[in-house]
C-alpha cells in the first residue's frame, strides 16, 4: 500500500511511496512559505510542477523566476535550489525517479540527461499533474501507478522536444569521476581533502575549484549531500532517526536534523510520518 507522511498542517507537506514502486518518490507542498533549501543535489533524476505561486529556481548558474504552471527539471547530480520570495506561500509537487529505471523505460542502458531544465508547455504541465493526481489517489493500486509513471515518462523527452544536455558529452573529466565516486563510496566516513585529492592525482586547491565547477558544490558539501540521500534511504526503511544519524556519519541527531533540514526541507520526523 502506497503511504503519504504529512505533519501538523495536515496535507500541507506530504510524501508520497509505494513499496512495490521503489524506484519513484513524490512530494506535495501546498503552503511552501517556510520551505526553504540549501544548495543540493539528487541520485536521482527530479521532475517538479509549480501549482501556486512564484518563487526563484537556480540550477547551476541560472536563475529562473517560476511560477504556476511551470515544469522544472534536474538532473542527477545538478546542484540547485528553489525557494519562496519574500515568504510568499507558494505550492508545488515534486516527483524523484531512479535514473537506471528512467533509462530503462526509455529502452537505453544508461541514463541521458535531459534539457532544457523547465518547461512552460501547458499540456506538458496537465501530464504531470495527473501522474501526481494518480501516485497520491489512495484508490489506485500500484500497477495502475506504474503504469501511469511508465507512461508519463515514455514521452517526456519527445515534449521536450528530443532534446538531450549536451553537457559532459566526452564522459567529463576522469580525475573528478574517481574523487566523486570515492566519497560516494566513503561518504559516511571522515574523508580529509587530502585523501579525496590523492584518490584524483589532483592538488587540493584545484580540485575543490573544478569539483564545484562541476558538480556545483565543494568536494565536502557534497559528501554531506551523499550523507543525507544515505539518511534518506535508510529513514524510508524505518529505522531510529538517531541510529541513521549516527550511521551517516553526524556527530548526533541534531546535526543530522540541521543538516537534513537545508537538503530535504523537512525534518526527519516529518519525512517518516505516516497519516
Amino acid at each position: 500500500m502506497a503511504r503519504a507522511s504529512g505533519n501538523a498542517l495536515g496535507n500541507r507537506h506530504r510524501f508520497w511511496r509505494d513499496p512495490a514502486l521503489p524506484h519513484l518518490e513524490a512530494r506535495s507542498i501546498e503552503d511552501g512559505q517556510e520551505v526553504c533549501y540549501g544548495w543540493h543535489s539528487h541520485s536521482t533524476f527530479s521532475i517538479g510542477l509549480v501549482t501556486g505561486g512564484a518563487s526563484d529556481f537556480r540550477i547551476g548558474a541560472e536563475c529562473h523566476r517560476v511560477a504556476a504552471g511551470t515544469v522544472v527539471l534536474m538532473n542527477p547530480d545538478e546542484a540547485h535550489a528553489c525557494n519562496p520570495l519574500d515568504s510568499r506561500p507558494w505550492s508545488y509537487r515534486m516527483l524523484y525517479a531512479d535514473a537506471a529505471w528512467l533509462a530503462a523505460v526509455e529502452g537505453e542502458t544508461v541514463f541521458r540527461p535531459f534539457a532544457p531544465p523547465l518547461s512552460r508547455d501547458a499540456e506538458l504541465a496537465g501530464r504531470l499533474d495527473r501522474l501526481f493526481g494518480v501516485l497520491f489517489d489512495p484508490e489506485p493500486d500500484s500497477a495502475r501507478r506504474a503504469k501511469a509513471a511508465r507512461s508519463f515518462f515514455a514521452g517526456l523527452r519527445q515534449a521536450l522536444g528530443g532534446v538531450a544536455s549536451t553537457a559532459d558529452e566526452d564522459g567529463g573529466h576522469a580525475a573528478l569521476d574517481r574523487a566523486a565516486d570515492f566519497i560516494s563510496a566513503h561518504c559516511t566516513q571522515p574523508l580529509r581533502l587530502a585523501d579525496i585529492a590523492e584518490v584524483s592525482g589532483l592538488s587540493p586547491s584545484y580540485l575543490v575549484r573544478s569539483f564545484k565547477a562541476r558538480y556545483g558544490l565543494t568536494p565536502h558539501a557534497y559528501q554531506i549531500n551523499r550523507r543525507i540521500q544515505y539518511g534518506r534511504r535508510e529513514l524510508q526503511r524505518g529505522r531510529p532517526i538517531v541510529e541513521v544519524a549516527l550511521d551517516a556519519g553526524f556527530a548526533d541527531q541534531a546535526h543530522f536534523q540541521r543538516a537534513f533540514k537545508r537538503h530535504v526541507a523537512a525534518t526527519p520526523g516529518q519525512y517518516m510520518r505516516r497519516e
